[in-house]
């Protein structure tokens, strides 16, 4: 290592190499150590210049061989600043690199909860049911989720790269974790709600009366609660999956229902 604390190894390019290999972190995802290889692969251009001798960069591998897991889209944050201290390591005698694992281990948990509800709790959802309520004229799910996933993923590695642990910092004093767990289980509650009116149809043909006075069962229902009979659906349906009711028993079910009160002319 040289003493040069100054002195900067890593040029953007070097940074943008680590964002480009984080889309393959789960690539060689196992169940000891989860995205250690991934991990160790989307480093490994960065270890390689830092550490020429063969010896420092087998050390630097070794330290990456840990456990590691979190939510995929926020990989490359925790790597830019991983990548800012295997630089500082490099160039500064008396840093201690057994803090470079304890900063990845401790931004793993709180990183893992926001991505998790913005990214599978929230915006998967939301792009998924737009997608599929869009997909006679075109899929826009591959857009809607991975235009945020690149850009997140692309400005997280260089924020976390030239900001380090400065930025956690500031995310502390600001509180903005819990505004983002708020904001993000608000959005998911409001996203479940509209997916359930729009795309859940219970439409039974029932009616009261006969000829041009009948009234429609459908009517009457939704002139008490609009679409009434999709919330209760939606309702059920959830509280079969808390109590563990496989989620192809439920399909199956819905399934032979439906055709059953259609085959007795309730649908």
């Amino acid at each position: 290592m040289t003493s040069n604390n100054e002195k900067k190894l890593l040029t953007k390019s070097d940074i943008n190499k680590v964002f480009w290999r984080s889309f393959t972190v789960n690539a060689s995802f196992n169940y000891e150590r989860q995205m250690s290889q991934g991990a160790q692969y989307a480093l490994s251009p960065i270890l390689q210049k830092l550490y020429p001798d063969k010896k420092e960069l087998g050390e630097a591998l070794q330290r990456h061989a840990e456990f590691f897991n979190t939510t995929p889209m926020l990989c490359p944050f925790i790597f830019g600043i991983t990548a800012a201290m295997e630089e500082e390591n490099a160039t500064q005698e008396d840093f201690d690199p057994n803090t470079i694992n304890s900063v990845k281990a401790g931004l793993m948990g709180p990183l893992a909860g926001i991505g998790d509800s913005v990214f599978w709790g929230t915006l998967r959802p939301l792009a998924g049911g737009i997608a599929c309520s869009l997909a006679l004229t075109g899929n826009l799910f591959v857009l809607l989720f991975n235009i945020p996933n690149v850009l997140v993923r692309y400005f997280g590695c260089h924020w976390g790269y030239n900001s380090g642990m400065k930025a956690l910092n500031r995310f502390e004093e600001l509180g903005l974790t819990e505004k983002i767990f708020t904001a993000a289980a608000i959005i998911g509650l409001l996203v479940i709600g509209g997916m359930s009116a729009s795309m859940v149809s219970i439409n039974p043909v029932v009616a009261i009366g006969s000829g041009d006075n009948a009234i429609k069962l459908i009517d009457v229902i939704n002139g008490i609660m609009p679409k009434m009979l999709s919330l209760l659906t939606t309702l059920g349906v959830y509280s079969l999956l808390k109590k563990g009711t496989k989620p192809n028993t439920i399909l199956l079910g819905i399934i032979v229902v439906s055709v059953l009160l259609t085959a007795v002319g309730i649908f």
